[in-house]
């Protein structure tokens, strides 16, 4: 049967079309993931990596570039979800992970290092006056907020649909059965006084808020500065503490989101990038909160984790914060990356398509609707058919991006690399723009 003109085919059918145009084109990749499937639950170690029909099968990556089992490479425009932001061969990082496992990878004990890792932290980020290390940004979030508990007395906790604070602390659907089991109250995220209300309503049972300022795997939704200051007041009002989650956020100022807002949180939570490329998590705030770890205390909280200071992140990611990502290359970084969706959403515009690109700095989503995103449930306006059109065009041109249309821009990234990203980007919506309209209309 003959094959449809593009400009009459539906967006399901272009996806279709996509998805067997991507199976051909990565036998390798379709063979390694059905063996896969015999020992790891869905082919992997981690749900995210997971898309249709299969994921590519990684083998390298370099500088800005991904190259995967069937030969093809990708610029990386996804770098593992915000934690690849040094790219993946930097110098630097490279010998400094070389020099730690020269000198011995698990020492069990303080190392000079840790204390200047951790005195950098301090110095860069204005409210965090101690911090502690952990493993990822979901061990640190779950530090947080159990110190919350523990020293307030109280056992609720506030938090905001499309919230992701790490795989038990993920508010971004329905199915929330594999959550800690704490006593949760899920607000909407950016309504100032909805949250204000929760609060009031609650306030002699709520031990925290915690927020991402700007929402990251929700759709890169930046959250108001009306909506972050409403939580600061009335957190300070009731007695609840602050956490803001900038495990992604960090990176896009000198100090963080919150600095950049002027909002600045009881404590905060780090992790993905901070570590250079190795595992890490950090969380950090007020002296008389973090200082209630310090074992010479008789009412001492214990923090226990085997890899906490392990050499390879402590090295690597104090030289990635001292030496490479320092404040003018922080503000260096986010300037391209405004560009970048700027550039992305001119382009939408002088289409007239229907597509928006959402974030703030260096990282963002394409979003494929006309409505506004101010929430988590706004996006549900983008057909999930259009979600995977993009992902796998891109993915057949020549660019890694995620399925949920997430993108962020690492220091590896030059100006040729955004230039081809943003053509790219035109292309795909002239041949598709028409598409997408039928399907939201």
């Amino acid at each position: 049967m003959a094959t449809r003109p593009a400009q009459t085919r539906t967006l399901q059918e272009l996806a279709s079309d996509a998805a067997a145009r991507y199976t051909a084109a990565n036998p390798l990749s379709q063979a390694s993931f059905e063996r896969s499937t015999e020992f790891l639950p869905g082919a992997d170690t981690r749900t995210v990596n997971h898309f249709a029909p299969f994921p590519a099968t990684i083998v390298r990556g370099e500088g800005a570039r991904l190259y995967d089992l069937d030969g093809h490479a990708y610029v990386d425009f996804l770098n593992d979800y915000t934690a690849g932001l040094y790219g993946h061969s930097n110098p630097a990082i490279q010998a400094a992970i070389a020099e730690a496992a020269k000198n011995g990878l698990t020492l069990g004990g303080p190392t000079p290092n840790q204390q200047e890792f951790a005195e950098l932290i301090c110095g860069r980020f204005p409210s965090v006056d101690r911090v502690r290390f952990t493993n990822s940004g979901t061990e640190s979030n779950l530090m947080a907020v159990s110190l919350a508990r523990a020293v307030t007395g109280r056992d609720k906790v506030l938090v905001f649909d499309g919230g992701y604070h790490g795989g038990p602390l993920s508010f971004m659907g329905p199915d929330r059965r594999l959550n800690l089991p704490f006593q949760w109250i899920v607000g909407e995220y950016n309504d100032a006084e909805s949250a204000r209300s929760l609060i009031y309503a609650h306030a002699d049972e709520l031990a925290c808020v915690l927020v991402e300022p700007m929402l990251g795997g929700g759709g890169c939704i930046p959250g108001t500065r009306v909506f972050l200051s409403a939580l600061r007041d009335a957190t300070e009002r009731s007695g609840a503490l602050l956490i803001f989650d900038e495990v992604q956020t960090s990176r896009l100022a000198p100090g963080g989101l919150q600095e950049a807002l002027g909002i600045h949180a009881d404590l905060t939570t780090f992790g993905k990038y901070f570590g250079g490329g190795a595992s890490f998590g950090a969380f950090g705030g007020r002296a008389d909160l973090m200082d209630r770890f310090d074992p010479r205390r008789p009412d001492h909280f214990s923090h226990h984790g085997t890899h906490n200071n392990n050499a390879v992140t402590m090295a690597a990611g104090l030289v990635g914060l001292r030496d490479v990502f320092t404040p003018a290359v922080v503000r260096r970084l986010a300037q391209r990356g405004d560009a970048l969706r700027a550039a992305l959403n001119g382009v939408a515009a002088r289409l007239d398509a229907p597509a928006q690109v959402t974030g703030r700095g260096s990282i963002m989503t394409v979003h494929f609707q006309r409505e506004p995103v101010r929430c988590r449930a706004d996006t549900a306006a983008t057909p999930e058919a259009a979600r995977d059109l993009f992902h796998l065009e891109m993915l057949l041109a020549g660019f890694w991006v995620a399925r949920r249309g997430f993108t962020t821009v690492s220091l590896a990234h030059d100006d040729e690399d955004c230039d081809a990203f943003v053509s790219e980007f035109e292309a795909f919506l002239k041949r598709h723009a028409a598409a997408i309209n039928d399907a939201i209309a």
